[in-house]
C-alpha cells in the first residue's frame, strides 16, 4: 500500500511539472518600481524622486499627420507611441509626449495632413531636447514614426543638443531600423502605409485599419532616383519595391511583427546606453 501511494505521489507530481512550468512562463512580469512610464501622467513629486536618481532615459516619439492608406492619418504618431508604452520598462526609461506634427512634405495636400516648416520645426524640437535634458535625462531617444526631411533634422538637432549639453542623444526611424524583421515576418520589402507600417498599426488597434477601403491602385511604387519626381504624391501607400508592400491584414503575422520590431527597438537602446556607459561618456 505504501509503495502504491509513493509511485502515486511521483506520478502526480510528474503530470502537475509541466503545468507549474507553463504558469511559471506566463506569470506577470513584477510591478513597476515607477507609478507611471509618462511624463505627463507623472505627479512632479514622484517626477523629481525618480529622475534622475533611478531614471535617466527618456523616449521621445515623433511623427506627424499625412494620409496613410486605410489606416489613420496619425500612424506615424500611433506607431512610436506604441513602441515607447512598449519599451519604456525594459529600457527604464520615462516617455515624453508624442509631438504629433511634423515635416509632411509631398503627402501635404490630402485632407486632414499638417505641414510644419523646418525654419519652425527645428528650434521647437531644439527646445524640447534642451527642456528633458534640463529635467535631468542623461540619454534622449527619439522614437521616430516618419521620415523624409524630418529625419535629417532630427538627426542634427539631437547631435547639436548632445554637444551642447553634454547628454547622449540616439535618433532611431523604426520602419527603417526593422527592415530585416519586415523581410523576415512578411518573405517582402514593405513601403510608406504598406504592408509593415498598416501591419504594425493592426497590432496597436485593429479599428484604426480599414480593409473595405482597400484597393491595390491606392499604392504606387516609389521612382528610382532621378527618374520622375510627383508633388503630391499620386499614392496615399508608397511601395519600396515595384511589387512588394501592398498590405495583406494579416492579424496573427501583424502581432508577430510588433513582437519582433519592438524587442529589436528595445534591444539597440539596452545595447547603446551599455555601451556608452562603458565608455565613460
Amino acid at each position: 500500500m505504501k509503495i502504491a501511494q509513493t509511485l502515486f505521489t511521483l506520478l502526480l507530481a510528474a503530470m502537475l511539472a509541466p503545468l507549474a512550468c507553463a504558469q511559471a512562463t506566463t506569470a506577470k512580469p513584477p510591478p513597476d518600481t515607477v507609478s507611471t512610464r509618462e511624463m505627463d501622467r507623472i505627479n512632479w513629486m514622484e517626477f523629481r524622486e525618480v529622475v534622475p536618481a533611478r531614471v535617466q532615459t527618456v523616449l521621445l516619439p515623433t511623427g506627424t499627420l499625412e494620409p496613410h492608406g486605410v489606416v489613420n492619418n496619425g500612424a506615424d504618431n500611433t506607431a512610436p507611441l506604441a513602441i515607447a508604452r512598449r519599451i519604456a520598462q525594459r529600457t527604464n526609461a520615462m516617455i515624453a509626449p508624442v509631438l504629433p506634427y511634423g515635416m509632411t512634405g509631398s503627402m501635404e495636400a490630402y485632407p486632414g495632413a499638417f505641414q510644419i516648416t523646418e525654419a519652425a520645426y527645428r528650434p521647437f524640437v531644439k527646445q524640447i531636447l534642451e527642456g528633458l535634458a534640463k529635467n535631468g535625462f542623461r540619454n534622449i531617444v527619439i522614437v521616430n514614426g516618419h521620415g523624409g526631411g524630418q529625419t535629417a533634422v532630427l538627426t542634427s538637432v539631437a547631435a547639436e543638443v548632445a554637444a551642447e549639453r553634454k547628454v547622449r542623444t540616439l535618433v532611431v526611424n523604426w520602419w527603417s531600423y526593422a527592415s530585416d524583421i519586415t523581410k523576415q515576418v512578411f518573405g517582402e520589402d514593405g513601403g510608406h502605409a504598406g504592408l509593415n507600417e498598416t501591419a504594425f498599426v493592426q497590432a496597436i488597434d485593429p479599428t484604426l485599419v480599414h480593409p473595405d477601403r482597400y484597393k491595390a491602385d491606392l499604392a504606387t511604387a516609389y521612382p528610382a532616383a532621378g527618374t520622375w519626381a510627383a508633388t503630391p504624391f499620386p499614392s496615399s501607400i508608397g511601395l519600396y519595391q515595384p511589387g512588394q508592400g501592398y498590405p495583406k491584414f494579416d492579424q496573427k503575422k501583424a502581432d508577430e511583427y510588433f513582437v519582433k520590431v519592438t524587442d529589436k527597438i528595445a534591444a539597440l537602446v539596452n545595447d547603446v546606453v551599455r555601451k556608452w556607459d562603458m565608455a565613460g561618456l
